[in-house]
């Protein structure tokens, strides 16, 4: 019952109007007179809010401005967005073309890089990408210890033969009876075959050496056009002498059991690139 009346008397409070009057000073006559409640007051207040927030939200569904909202981006703008990131991409890329295209004109016309060495301004742009990226102390300390202690090491292959559009001759019929093996200073392959089979140039090239030696025998040597040298020992006779053109697969010899370190007929066949020994069975299949 109590709380009855408490409740009926806070809605009567709640409800009860109050009189807002204006009053002429002078004449003391009622001007404007205005009955409010808290009820109307507050309700006036939503309302208002109400209107103020119908505003915002049409001003931000119908006008630029929701795009200035955080996370807000309709698709016409994030597209526009993408493309310019993309141009301003190919525009850093073009300006680096160009600054490498001027450096390189510069680098010719200062007589740093030989004309004759130029083929395209490509190649020569490719060519100093390694210049262009500097080295660390590091680097340089590993690189000068390893070309000290490398310098006179025969077995040491600086770079793999690309061997790629080569063809490369099997030099003579027969079975492998020895293996490359460069820790014995055996830098050849030794291939067991009948005497006076054919031995095979195996590429294109130049006789640079036909002579005999007491160890190695009648022994043969071919530079060829691309950095590689074969070496052909103990042969039973020689059919090309020093300056003489061969053919890949062209006799140049016959097998035989020459040389002191000869124990039976065989070709000790050796292929180097760039002064250094490699491994032929890398690169013919015996």
């Amino acid at each position: 019952m109590m709380a009855r009346k408490r409740s009926k008397a806070f809605w009567n409070n709640f409800k009860f109007k109050y009189k807002l009057t204006i009053i002429n000073e002078n004449t003391l006559e009622e001007i404007v007179g205005l009955r409010v409640s808290k009820l109307n007051g507050l309700s006036v207040l939503l309302s208002v809010l109400a209107v103020l927030f119908l505003i915002a939200a049409c001003i931000i569904a119908f006008t630029p401005l929701r795009n200035y909202l955080p996370g807000y981006m309709n698709s016409e703008v994030r597209s526009q967005i993408v493309d310019n990131a993309l141009r301003v991409d190919s525009l850093q890329e073009l300006l680096d073309r160009q600054n490498l295209y001027i450096m390189n004109i510069q680098d010719i016309f200062s007589g740093k890089v030989p004309i004759d060495s130029v083929q395209t301004l490509d190649s020569l742009t490719a060519a100093r990408e390694d210049t262009l990226m500097e080295r660390t102390r590091r680097e340089e300390e590993f690189r000068r210890q390893y070309e000290e202690n490398e310098k006179y090491n025969l077995t040491t292959i600086v770079s793999q033969p690309d061997v790629n559009g080569l063809i490369l001759y099997r030099p003579t019929r027969g079975m492998v009876s020895d293996h490359f093996n460069a820790d014995k200073k055996h830098f050849g392959t030794d291939i067991a075959a009948n005497p006076n089979e054919s031995v095979l140039a195996t590429m294109d090239g130049t006789v640079f050496l036909s002579t005999y030696t007491a160890e190695t025998g009648y022994l043969i040597g071919v530079q060829h056009n691309q950095d590689f040298v074969s070496i052909y020992k103990h042969c039973g006779s020689l059919l090309k002498k020093e300056g003489d053109r061969v053919k890949g697969g062209e006799a140049i010899a016959l097998v035989g059991n020459s040389g002191t370190l000869s124990t039976g007929p065989h070709l000790h066949f050796e292929l180097w690139y760039k002064g250094h020994p490699v491994n032929p069975e890398k690169y013919i299949v015996f």
